[in-house]
């Protein structure tokens, strides 16, 4: 008698029970070792003939992974733009600030950038942070003004007030800003506002959104808005904070074309 074969049927039901034990670890896997190095280069062109193209990074958290800043810097390098911009939160601890200023020393172009709240409560030395970026032709900006090389972009770098600095007519008024709901209290409009600090939430569920953000995230989460202050692009970070976890939340190096 010729031997039976058991249901196909069976061997589905046997694989979706090894997917749904094994989906977990898949997730924790790609949370934990795939997506907080994986680094996501995207590219918003906001003019038909654009100028001008700078790249923004943010919210980096250097605790020593020397890898994952060189990476970013070697990626930065590679695409060449006219500068860069950094929109707060190189470090956690005082400590950490000589290696990271180290390795940013190696970016090929200006670099501008803000302090955010995690610079701040370092208490690490922000004259070695001022050297450093002008070292590369730029400048580490605290409620400062500067003009990105060119003349196009006009940068205005915010940090405790947004009383002193006022957008001008005839260029790109470009503004840094570590947190994304000071959009809603600008008195002004300008072209274009970076921030960062949310992280994206580092944990996104699909069709939902962020589990968490920080305070001063406001409704912002990650990508671009319109505000009455002008187009935010809020980028989701390099770094993480708490755990070294990304789950649909990659890290990202933004580029502008304008």
């Amino acid at each position: 008698m010729a031997a039976t074969i058991a249901p196909s049927r069976f061997s589905r039901r046997r694989w979706l029970a090894h997917a749904l034990w094994a989906a977990p670890s898949l997730v924790a896997g790609d949370a934990g070792w795939v997506e907080p190095d994986w680094i996501a280069v995207r590219t918003r062109r906001m003019s038909d003939a654009p100028k001008t193209r700078f790249v923004q990074f943010t919210d980096v958290h250097h605790k020593g992974n020397d890898a994952r800043l060189r990476r970013l810097v070697e990626l930065v390098n590679g695409l060449g733009p006219d500068f860069a911009c950094f929109t707060g939160d190189l470090i956690e601890e005082a400590r950490f600030a000589a290696p990271a200023l180290d390795i940013l020393a190696g970016l090929r172009c200006p670099l501008f950038g803000v302090p955010g709240n995690h610079d701040h409560w370092s208490r690490a030395d922000f004259g070695a942070f001022r050297r450093t970026f002008a070292a590369t032709g730029g400048a580490w900006m605290m409620d400062e003004v500067r003009v990105a090389p060119g003349g196009r972009v006009r940068m205005m770098g915010f940090d405790r007030s947004m009383a002193r600095l006022r957008p001008e007519p005839g260029v790109f008024n470009l503004v840094l800003m570590h947190y994304p709901a000071w959009a809603d209290d600008l008195p002004f409009r300008a072209e274009l506002l970076l921030a960062g600090h949310t992280h994206g939430g580092q944990v996104r569920v699909p069709f939902y959104g962020a589990l968490a953000t920080p305070q001063e995230s406001g409704r912002y989460e990650m990508g671009a808005y319109e505000t009455p202050a002008g187009p935010l692009y809020v980028n989701p970070g390099i770094g993480t904070l708490l755990m070294d976890v990304r789950l649909n939340c990659r890290p990202e190096l933004t580029v502008f074309e304008v």
